[in-house]
């Protein structure tokens, strides 16, 4: 098979052949139809997650397969099944680390990836959907979708007509806007710094979008509101300044839900941090994942798409091959892409 593997940090990746080993207790061997390509994989390319002693070893954490074979002690899935492959930990057994031969040599990897044509997956990291599931929209519930729903309904506890501020339009922000559209808030409110986002965040069903590199977010919400506080604001880019420029626009009883990560070592500077106990309190939460529950949450969306209330084309903006991973990754980190996709067999 296929595969594209990270042999050194910040380094392109490189686009090989490589053979999945045996099949142990709790794994299934998985046909990746298509995968989404997520922030966090820029993370462990710069050796943010901690993954630099792992090398090498493949990426990916959000796609669709088909289930190929199963190994002893699998009870959730069977051969044949449409699963959501998912980093969030689901029913079933949670299998040892994967092994493939790469260049060679042995090779381990993540217990789920999907930036490469077949994947030996944990058990608990695969749920099956019914067969006429649509492949993006499994793809999407593996991490993007399901952490922006997640949030907004899980962590955020976001109440019809409270407003909602989301900090960064890329593919996690954009499926924030719809799960805040969802869950009925309002407003929605888009903050970025490229400008070329107002048309996507609109697009999405955003009421207001800011530039922050132009504009005042202060003055712009209290124009909108006639305050300049709103009840969620949820950051996805971890960006220190961010959450520190972001943070005094909550209001009395208002909810700051950390969705992006800061780099290690970064530190963030809560100014004027009296704000914090103002009203009814506030409360700041990093969240993992939205809480989202891959058994609990999966049939739920997957019911809700189904009944034409949850549209998720619009939310990929690129597709492209394994050949021209690079090049997409590049686009990610030029702000330019929302949820970027690649097309296993194409």
């Amino acid at each position: 098979m296929r595969a594209a593997v990270l042999e050194k940090l910040n380094s392109p990746l490189t686009i090989a052949d490589v053979e999945p080993g045996p099949i142990g207790t709790g794994q299934a061997l998985v046909k990746v139809l298509v995968s989404g390509i997520c922030g966090s994989q820029l993370q462990e390319i710069a050796g943010n997650k901690g993954n630099g002693k792992f090398l090498p070893h493949m990426l990916g954490h959000e796609g669709c397969g088909i289930v190929e074979e199963t190994g002893p002690g699998i009870s959730t899935v069977k051969k044949g099944d449409k699963v959501v492959m998912h980093w969030r930990k689901g029913d079933g057994v949670e299998a040892d680390f994967p092994v493939y031969s790469f260049a060679g040599r042995t090779m381990r990897s993540g217990k789920v990836t999907t930036f490469n044509q077949y994947a030996i997956v944990s058990e608990n990291r695969v749920t099956a959907v019914p067969a006429d599931t649509p492949e993006d929209f499994c793809a999407l519930l593996g991490c993007g979708l399901s952490t922006a729903l997640g949030t907004m309904i899980d962590e955020a506890k976001v109440r019809p007509g409270e407003s909602v501020l989301i900090v960064g339009i890329g593919g996690l922000g954009a499926s924030l806007v719809r799960a805040a559209q969802l869950v009925g808030a309002s407003p929605i409110i888009a903050i970025d710094i490229v400008e070329a986002k107002r048309g996507t965040a609109a697009s999405l069903g955003a009421d207001l979008f800011i530039d922050a590199s132009t504009e005042d977010a202060r003055d712009a919400i209290k124009d909108l509101l006639g305050t300049p506080e709103v009840d969620v604001i949820v950051e996805t880019s971890g960006r220190p300044k961010s959450i520190a420029s972001t943070l005094p626009l909550l209001g009395s009883g208002g909810r700051y839900i950390l969705v992006g990560q800061p780099q290690p070592g970064e530190s963030v500077e809560i100014a004027n941090a009296y704000h914090l106990f103002g009203g009814e309190g506030k409360s700041i939460i990093a969240t993992q994942g939205g809480q989202f529950l891959p058994s609990r949450d999966i049939p739920r969306y997957t019911r809700l798409q189904k009944a034409g209330r949850l549209r998720f084309d619009d939310l990929i903006t690129h597709r492209t091959t394994l050949d021209g991973v690079n090049d997409a990754i590049g686009l990610m980190r030029s702000g330019r892409a929302n949820r970027m996709f690649i097309d296993l067999w194409s």
